[in-house]
């Protein structure tokens, strides 16, 4: 983990693998408290959003110290498909677990917007007994700290391994709400009109995935050069150095990890003008990489895969922008605020 390798503090980390996560909200606070045999030789504790913070202090012993709360995600905002509706339970014990750590950090000003708007919401339908004062409580202990990425500093080559046609990325989960459809809609059009692209599908996926991934295999099986989760992070990063675009269509990202490594290592963004996107691009980029339509992202795509090389100058600068999400460069905001919580609690 970046953070524990960069940190100046001495980090354990204790952890349960990625799945069941209905199940590990429930249960990996038993999990752990019984896993910690001596919590006092801890000075703090950081915590994600996936852990009920409540029950992990009933049960960890009174002498807990101080808790740090990160959300790289909530289940108040998160977007749900269609057959699917939310379990409120969920979203309010992101609230609560919240209002009890002695740090709230969110991973972008966009998720804590939309944390406190929902959390409101979900209050407000209490048939009485309403507690509305938890939202200012969380909002006085909160702060946004964007999360670590793994990549050098330094200044990148960018371009020196493009592909040749160019490289079109896409680098994130096989879900609904990375919206695939309007991805792979997209690039038939391009394809369609004859023009010339290769084509990069990475990013992790589960068993159950949307069925466009097959039917893409298959239309755009002579434009494909990597096709699935590519299980070393060096490979896949190599992949990203190869790219000359990377495209979002999602409509759930509270930061956008997978864009930032991939604009890092050369790749040009395209993204929507929604969610953290317009935060982590700097706004003097925004009316070349940002779109507000389909019809825009065809405009913009097109352009690129026409002209790869008038983008070059771009590429680099985005890319020194993206420098500043290195673990390298994080870590000290993240020791900075164990180091205060720390001395607070003494």
């Amino acid at each position: 983990m970046g953070f524990q390798a960069h940190s100046c503090h001495e980090i354990s980390i204790l952890g349960l693998p990625a799945r069941f996560w209905k199940w590990r909200m429930r249960g990996a606070a038993l999990y752990f408290a019984n896993q910690i045999k001596n919590i006092a030789e801890y000075d703090v504790i950081f915590a994600t959003d996936m852990l009920d913070l409540t029950d992990f202090k009933a049960f960890a012993g009174k002498d807990i110290p101080p808790v740090v709360m990160y959300f790289h995600e909530n289940q108040l905002s998160y977007p749900l498909p269609e057959d699917q509706t939310r379990d409120f339970h969920l979203g309010f014990t992101n609230i609560i677990c919240a209002a009890a750590a002695d740090k709230v950090l969110f991973n972008s000003q966009f998720q804590f917007n939309a944390f406190i708007r929902e959390a409101q919401k979900l209050i407000k339908i209490m048939p009485d007994h309403r507690p509305g004062w938890m939202i200012d409580l969380i909002k006085n202990k909160a702060q946004i700290i964007y999360p670590g990425c793994r990549f050098e500093t330094g200044k990148p080559d960018i371009g020196k391994q493009d592909f040749t046609p160019p490289l079109i990325v896409w680098n994130h989960r096989w879900e609904f709400d990375k919206q695939p459809e309007l991805f792979f809609n997209v690039l038939k059009r391009i394809k369609d009109k004859n023009i010339d692209f290769s084509l990069a599908v990475l990013g992790e996926h589960s068993e159950q995935y949307p069925e466009i991934f097959d039917r893409a295999q298959k239309v755009f099986k002579d434009q494909i050069r990597v096709f699935g989760f590519v299980d070393s992070h060096e490979h896949y990063l190599c992949w990203l150095e190869k790219g000359t675009v990377v495209v979002s269509c999602a409509i759930q990202e509270n930061f956008g990890i997978s864009v930032v490594e991939a604009v890092r290592k050369g790749c040009l963004p395209l993204l929507p003008d929604r969610l953290s996107y317009p935060e982590i691009i700097p706004e003097q980029f925004h009316s070349q990489v940002i779109y507000g339509s389909e019809e825009e992202l065809m405009k913009k795509l097109e352009k690129v895969l026409l002209n790869p090389q008038g983008y070059r100058e771009i590429r680099e600068r985005l890319s020194l922008q993206m420098e500043k999400f290195a673990w390298e460069n994080q870590v000290r905001k993240f020791d900075q605020i164990l180091e205060e919580v720390k001395i607070c609690h003494l």
